[in-house]
C-alpha cells in the first residue's frame, strides 16, 4: 500500500468563449488560394506546431481532467492534533509554450511529491526580457508568399482583351470572327468573375477602400482625357463624356459600382438567384451606357458568383476527370464558334444589349441570355480548370495586369487609324495567327515591371494626403 497521499482533482478554468470553445479552434488551415489581404504566420495558424524543445502541456486548458477515485474509510488519513499545515499556493497558470513537463531532468524537481511527504517546490519559469517581449510583439508577422495561381489566369485573360480587340478590323473573315467569338463568350466573364472573388473582403480594409478612389476613379479619369486627346491628335472629333465611358475604360466604372454593392450582396441569403434575376429581367429594358450601367446589369451574375465563391471549389477544379472535361469544353465551344460565325450576331457576346435592340421576342430575349449564361459559366470553369496552379515564367506579368489593360489601347488604335490591322493578307486564318502572336509580345511588354515603373505615378496614385488617419494612429 502506498504511503502517498491523493492529490485534488485539478480542474480547468473555462474557456472565455464558451462551451464549444474546449475541443480547440475551428479548422482554419491555410487553404489556397488566399485573398489579397490575408496571410498565415505562426502567430495566427492555430495548428502551428509547438518547438521540439518544449513539448505542449499533458493537459491543455478547457481539457476536463478525469478525478481521482474516490477514498474510503480506510484510506482517509488520520487527523493529527495541534495547527495544520497551511496549503501552498497554486503556482499561476503557464502559456503552453513556457510550460515545463515530460520526462524528468538530472538534477531537477520531478512532478510527483518529494520523498518524506514534503510540499512541491515551484519550478522558477525564466521569461524573456521585457524588451525583446515588446519587440516580437510588435513585429509583423512574415509575409505569406503570393499564391500564382490567379496571376496565372489574369495573364492568360488580359493576354485575349488585347487579341479581341485587335481583331476587329479583321471581323469580315470568318476565321477572325470565330476567334472573337469564341474569346468574348468567357474572357471579360471570367475576369469579372475573378474580381468578385478577390472583393469578398474588400471592406475589411481601409487601404483597400482608399483604392476605390486612387485604382478606379483617378485612372478613370485620366485615362478618358487621355484616349480622347489621342482620338483628337489621330484626326476624329473631340470628343470627351465623362459619365458615358469609351470603348475600354467601361470596366474601370463598371467595377466600382459592384463593389460598392458587395456588402449588399454579402447580406442576402441567396445572392445568386437575386443576380441571375436581375441579369435575365434587365434585357427588357433599354439601359443606357451611362456610368457602365448596361455592363454592370449585363455581367452581375458572374460578380455575384465569384463573390460567393470559397477556395474548396477552386479546388475542386483541379481533378484529373473535370480536366478532360474542360479540354472537350474548350474544344467543342471552338467548334461551336467556327459553326456559328458566318452568321452571328455580335451583339449578345457583349452582354449588354437588350432585347429590343437585338430583335428578340421575350421568350427568345431570355432563352438567349439563359444560354448565353450557361455556356460562358462552363467556359469560364473550364479554363480555371486547364491553367497551371504552379509557378510559371508569366505568373510575374499577371500581378500587372491592370497596366496592359489601360495601355494597350494607345498602340492598338494607333494600328486601326493607320490601317496596319487592314492589310489584306491579315483576312484569313494567318492573319489572326499574325496579330495574336504580336498581341500576346504586347501584352508582355505592357506586364513587364519597367511599364509599372514608368506609369505608376499615372495609374496608381498614392493620394494619402486625400484620407483621414484611421483612429488611434
Amino acid at each position: 500500500m502506498s504511503d502517498h497521499k491523493h492529490s485534488s482533482p485539478v480542474t480547468s478554468p473555462p474557456s472565455a468563449g464558451g462551451p464549444g470553445d474546449a475541443a480547440g479552434p475551428a479548422h482554419t488551415g491555410s487553404r489556397w488560394p488566399l485573398p489579397e489581404e490575408r496571410f498565415w504566420s505562426e502567430q495566427t495558424d492555430p495548428h502551428v506546431a509547438l518547438p521540439p524543445s518544449l513539448p505542449p502541456h499533458p493537459h491543455a486548458p478547457g481539457e476536463t481532467v478525469p478525478p481521482p477515485p474516490p477514498q474510503g474509510p480506510q484510506q482517509r488519513p488520520a487527523q493529527v492534533p495541534g495547527p495544520q499545515p497551511q496549503p501552498q499556493p497554486q503556482p499561476a497558470q503557464v502559456p503552453a509554450f513556457q510550460r515545463v513537463a515530460g520526462p524528468q531532468a538530472p538534477g531537477r524537481p520531478g512532478p510527483g511529491p518529494q520523498p518524506g511527504g514534503g510540499p512541491r517546490p515551484t519550478v522558477a519559469v525564466e521569461e524573456p526580457p521585457r524588451e525583446e517581449r515588446t519587440a516580437a510583439e510588435q513585429a509583423p508577422p512574415p509575409r505569406r508568399k503570393r499564391d500564382p495561381y490567379l496571376d496565372n489566369v489574369k495573364f492568360v485573360l488580359i493576354a485575349l482583351v488585347v487579341i479581341g480587340h485587335s481583331l476587329v478590323p479583321t471581323l469580315d473573315a470568318d476565321s477572325s470572327r470565330a476567334a472573337y467569338i469564341f474569346i468574348y463568350v468567357f474572357h471579360m466573364p471570367l475576369f469579372v468573375l475573378i474580381s468578385g472573388y478577390l472583393s469578398r473582403n474588400f471592406w475589411n480594409s481601409n487601404a483597400k477602400t482608399n483604392k476605390l478612389v486612387d485604382t478606379f476613379v483617378v485612372p478613370y479619369v485620366i485615362v478618358e482625357v487621355g484616349y480622347a486627346a489621342l482620338r483628337f491628335a489621330l484626326g476624329q472629333k473631340w470628343s470627351l463624356t465623362v459619365i458615358d465611358p469609351a470603348w475600354l475604360n467601361w470596366y474601370l466604372l463598371a467595377l466600382l459600382f459592384w463593389r460598392l454593392s458587395t456588402p449588399v450582396w454579402k447580406r442576402m441569403k441567396h445572392p445568386v438567384p437575386v443576380a441571375i434575376a436581375i441579369y435575365l429581367f434587365a434585357g427588357f429594358s433599354q439601359i443606357s451606357g451611362d456610368f457602365s450601367m448596361d455592363r454592370f446589369f449585363g455581367l452581375l451574375p458572374f460578380f455575384v458568383i465569384g463573390l460567393v465563391m470559397q477556395p474548396e471549389h477552386f479546388e475542386m477544379l483541379d481533378r484529373r476527370w473535370i480536366k478532360i472535361v474542360s479540354v472537350v469544353t474548350v474544344l467543342a465551344a471552338a467548334a461551336v464558334a467556327i459553326f456559328i460565325a458566318p452568321r452571328a450576331k455580335l451583339a449578345p457576346f457583349y452582354f449588354k444589349a437588350s432585347y429590343q435592340d437585338m430583335d428578340l421576342s421575350w421568350y427568345m430575349g431570355l432563352g438567349l441570355r439563359t444560354g448565353l449564361l450557361v455556356c460562358s459559366l462552363a467556359l469560364c470553369f473550364a479554363v480555371l480548370a486547364l491553367v497551371p496552379r504552379t509557378e510559371t515564367w508569366y505568373s510575374d506579368l499577371g500581378t500587372r495586369t491592370l497596366y496592359c489593360y489601360l495601355l494597350h489601347g494607345v498602340p492598338v488604335l494607333i494600328a486601326k487609324e493607320m490601317g496596319w490591322l487592314s492589310q489584306p493578307w491579315l483576312f484569313g486564318p494567318l492573319g489572326v495567327l499574325a496579330i495574336s502572336s504580336s498581341c500576346f509580345a504586347l501584352a508582355i511588354v505592357l506586364c513587364l515591371p519597367e511599364t509599372r515603373t514608368v506609369f505608376k505615378w499615372l495609374l496608381e496614385p498614392r493620394l494619402t494626403w486625400l484620407y483621414r488617419r484611421p483612429s488611434g494612429s
